[in-house]
Parts: structure tokens; sequence; C-alpha cells
């Protein structure tokens, strides 16, 4: 009984590009089915719980989200059941990219994608389904943990937040945050008594935040690490922190689980 070909899902917000590596993956493979293609990396989260392909291509640079990150999130959103697809990003020439890709042993190729690089990917990928099936959801998350992001210029630590509180501003001591949480275009800065809204992204937030006092736990969420209480799962194996000085409980996703494999 012969094997049901392989599909494949392309996310690349520039349609030419797109259709370009499409038609390209078609005649270097063609036993590979294109599932879908995506323009964007929300987009690509979506299509890809919904379609499960055996391989994704993700341009790394997309609006409103990076290849990157679609790829973190669906780590943490893929099913138990089923094989996380295999991983190929779709980059312009950037060194430090390609290097952060070798390190942590995930495929890449440049676009607009050359025949002969692109011929090479489809047999790494061809290999890796016919010897050893899909990557496991545990390789995944070691490989996108090695994919440091891009290198930021060392910034002074911060001190004290000046937050906007109807028509004043407010300033909160960093020492005083419990965990900051993103939102649609600010991040909620949450103490023990309340919280106030900053202009602002988390990926600007966290280079100015000492790594050793404020960890990420989630996409959307740092934590000041000393005001966590206690890591504990639910019957699903779902990992979340109770807190010193708050009531809820923050989610931990997949991708920084091991944080507190030993608390």
């Amino acid at each position: 009984m012969t094997s049901p070909p392989a599909r494949a899902l392309i996310a690349e917000d520039e349609t030419l590009l797109a259709d370009a590596l499409s038609a390209q993956l078609q005649r270097l493979w063609p036993g590979l089915e294109i599932a879908g293609i995506a323009a964007n990396g929300m987009a690509a989260v979506e299509q890809a719980l919904a379609l499960q392909p055996d391989v994704l291509f993700l341009d790394i640079k997309m609006p409103g989200q990076s290849g990157l990150e679609a790829a973190r999130e669906l780590a943490d959103e893929w099913p138990d059941t089923r094989p996380f697809p295999l991983l190929v990003f779709v980059t312009a020439y950037d060194e430090y990219a390609i290097r952060a890709f070798e390190q942590a042993a995930i495929d890449y190729v440049l676009k607009p994608a050359n025949d002969a690089r692109l011929a090479l990917t489809v047999a790494r990928l061809q290999a890796r389904l016919k010897d050893m099936g899909d990557q496991g959801l545990e390789q995944v998350l070691a490989q996108l943990r090695g994919l440091a992001p891009a290198a930021i210029a060392p910034q002074e630590r911060l001190r004290m937040i000046r937050a906007a509180v109807g028509n004043q501003v407010r300033l909160i001591p960093v020492d005083d945050v419990v965990y900051f949480e993103a939102t649609d275009k600010y991040v909620n800065v949450v103490t023990a008594d309340g919280e106030a809204l900053i202009r602002t992204s988390l990926k600007e937030l966290i280079p100015q935040l000492d790594p050793e006092r404020f960890w990420q736990v989630h996409r959307g969420t740092v934590v000041q690490i000393a005001e966590v209480a206690a890591a504990q799962r639910d019957e699903a194996g779902k990992l979340s922190l109770k807190l010193r000085k708050r009531p809820e409980t923050l989610a931990v996703s997949r991708l920084f689980a091991h944080l507190f494999r030993q608390m």
C-alpha cells in the first residue's frame, strides 16, 4: 500500500514569491501537494492547525507576525496526537539569521529561491519523511529555543516605568511589577495592587529587563520570577504559575516549560 503524498503549506506575504515557490516545489517534488498558501503569520497558524501539513515553509518577515513567531505559536497550539510538520524558513540574505538556522539545525532557503538550493532542501525533507517520519514536538521546541532573537544593542536596565492612567502619568518601579502581559498595541503592567498600560511592545521591552529576574513564560507574558509561588500542571499536562501577590494564574507555553522542570 502506497503512502499518501506529502502535503506542504507555504506562508509568504508577497504573492509573486509565494506562487514562484509553489511552482518550483511542484517541479522539483512532483509528488508534493501544496495544501495552501497563507498571506501572513496569523493565517499560517490558523491554516496549519486546520490542514496539518507535513512540511511548512515560513517566510521570516511577514506583517503582523513573523515566521518565527508563527512557528512558536504553532508549537504551543499543536495537538499531541499529530506529528509536528518539518520546518523550512524562507529568508532574504541575513548572515545572523542563516547562522542561527544552521546552529539550530533548522533548514532554510534564501528568496527568491534558487533551484539548486531548493532541490537540496527537497532532498533533505524527503529523506527525513521517509526515514524518520515527521519531527517530534520536543525536537521542534529545542530547535526554536536555539533561534535567539536578532542581536540588540545593550540597553540600560529599566528601573522606572511611566504609564498613563487616565489623565495622569503613573511612575511604577520595575521592582514592583509582578508580570507584563502583551495586548494588541500595548503592554499591561501588573503590580500587586493594580494594572496600567504602556504603549510599547513586549519585544521592545524585554531587552530592557534583567533576564535573571524577568522570565518570558509565554509569547505574551513576562513574569518576575521572585513573584512565582509555584508551578503546577493540570490533568491535561498544561503548566501554569501560581503567584505570590496576585490571584490569577499565568499559563506557561510549551516553549518555556523547560524552565520549570526542576521547580
